[in-house]
């Protein structure tokens, strides 16, 4: 059954109690659940050694390997500082290599190792437990996901 929603205008006007409450944000909604999933991660991912961040560096480079470090960063969205420091720990694990570009010193490129391969092919069965985790289906899980998608990509077309 779909819960329905007052209209954020009639949320203030209540009696004694404020209507506006945590429970009802989406902000808080998507804060809590994206805890809850990051926790389940990190429990699964402890087996391979590897960290939440260090696990969505492994999976953006199986996507796609041999990439800068800057576009890296771009791709998961973080600093290119906080980038470094994730590459480096993920280097003396050897799951990794960065190298200077061939014919510009300026760039670094990261690559996978065998190694790093080999630990990612192991964790790749880790989202289908954190959707048994939270007992979501597939069909539910695609839903999550699509609306989470609609919702970042509304940050490009609001920025403009």
């Amino acid at each position: 059954m779909k819960e329905s929603r007052k209209p954020l205008s009639e949320q203030t006007k209540s009696a004694g109690k404020p209507s506006v409450r945590l429970d009802n944000q989406l902000c808080f909604a998507l804060y809590a659940a994206s805890h809850s999933v990051e926790q389940h991660y990190q429990t699964l991912l402890k087996a391979q050694g590897l960290t939440y961040s260090q696990y969505l560096v492994l999976m953006a480079l199986a996507e796609d390997d041999a990439v800068s470090i800057t576009s890296l960063a771009g791709r998961l969205e973080v600093s290119k500082a906080t980038m470094t420091l994730l590459l480096r720990r993920l280097e003396e694990k050897g799951l990794l290599l960065r190298e200077f570009r061939e014919g510009d010193e300026r760039q670094k490129i990261v690559s996978l190792t065998d190694a790093g391969r080999s630990i990612w092919t192991k964790s790749c069965s880790v989202s289908s437990e954190v959707f048994d985790r939270l007992g979501l289906s597939e069909t539910e899980a695609d839903t999550v996901i699509r609306l989470c998608r609609q919702i970042a990509a509304s940050k490009a077309k609001n920025a403009t």
